[in-house]
């Protein structure tokens, strides 16, 4: 501990939203924590709400932005077996990303495999607890269902489309440009529509053969949701992960009745530390040696230094991004 410095650097926002850099005295780690050195920091939809006041932390959370990082473990507090100091992790944080130094639950880590640097790690942890929780915990998908994301060139619409094919779905997406449903369909995805051009539902209808969507992963809510319904094959699931069209939608229930539709959704970070735990682990074990392996890698867009945070979250906000956008603290702008 007495190697670690007294201070760190940290984004802190500005009362009229703009970002700034502070500094601050270093976090220590409690009991089942790790303090992680970061070098990288995941770039996420979630830091921008919060930066402008649309979702704020809870109570005992970092009100420092950022969800996920990657470094190497700095100290541990009391508790804390599975992890040494100089250990390369990635984590999902619950706060304080944005940082030198971050605290983090030591359940919520996973080991980073050799094959990948910091920068690609940081680009995991939040799209792969958002993804396995509710495409395969949630959704329940299997090998051979047809498997629909919404956003497929987001970060988590990226890693949703490998991590399903990679699991032996047939996967489809919906991007808003030629260029982004081509990403999709490098990545594997069966077909991949411009709902700018196409009616996704006839699309899809006709590439599935008629039968329909098995699981849809929705980010996008509003008129998406009848849409959906429509789009669902018999006994379907359809799991909304956001609403970035709203909340209100005129549905026509009918059809969930007639087709015995399961609709569900869930946030990540209203999640106990408990379900966060029992996710890692299930990624520990079961997803992250398809990345060791090779089988799967991170798909990164732009890595931004901490002082160019705004330009990080200006790249999220044009919505030109095709995967993660990633904050390199090791990086000077």
């Amino acid at each position: 501990m007495n190697t670690l410095p007294p201070q760190h650097r940290h984004v802190t926002v500005n009362d009229d939203h703009s970002l700034a850099i502070a500094a601050s005295d270093l976090p220590l780690p409690g009991s089942g924590e790790v303090l992680i050195k970061v070098n990288a920091a995941g770039v996420n939809r979630p830091d921008l709400m919060q930066r402008y006041g649309l979702y704020p932390p809870p109570a005992d959370a970092s009100p420092i932005l950022g969800l996920e990082v990657a470094g190497e473990v700095a100290a541990v507090g009391d508790g804390v077996t599975q992890w040494q100091i100089g250990d390369r992790v990635c984590a999902l944080c619950n706060g304080g990303g944005y940082s030198d130094y971050s605290i983090v639950p030591a359940a919520q880590c996973l080991r980073i495999p050799n094959n990948l640097s910091d920068i690609q790690a940081a680009g995991l942890p939040e799209v792969l607890f958002t993804v396995w929780h509710n495409v395969f915990q949630r959704g329940a998908l299997k090998a051979g269902e047809h498997f629909l994301v919404h956003g497929g060139s987001s970060g988590i619409g990226t890693a949703a489309i490998t991590l399903a094919g990679a699991m032996g779905a047939r996967v489809y997406a919906t991007a808003g440009s030629a260029e982004k449903c081509a990403a999709c369909e490098s990545l594997g995805a069966s077909a991949a529509v411009n709902y700018k051009e196409e009616d996704f539902v006839e699309r899809l209808k006709a590439e599935s053969g008629g039968h329909g969507m098995d699981l849809i992963l929705d980010m996008v809510g509003g008129d998406y949701i009848q849409r959906d319904i429509k789009l669902a094959a018999a006994d379907g699931r359809i799991v909304f992960i956001a609403f970035q069209q709203g909340f209100n939608a005129e549905l026509n229930f009918v059809p969930v009745l007639m087709k015995r539709l399961t609709l569900t959704a869930s946030t990540l970070r209203a999640q106990s530390a408990a379900q966060k735990a029992q996710i890692a682990a299930e990624l520990q074990e079961q997803v992250m040696p398809l990345y060791a392996s090779g089988e799967l890698a991170p798909v990164i867009d732009s890595v931004f230094a901490l002082e160019d945070t705004a330009l990080a979250h200006a790249r999220m906000e044009s919505g030109n991004n095709i995967g993660k956008i990633i904050l390199d603290l090791t990086k000077t702008p």
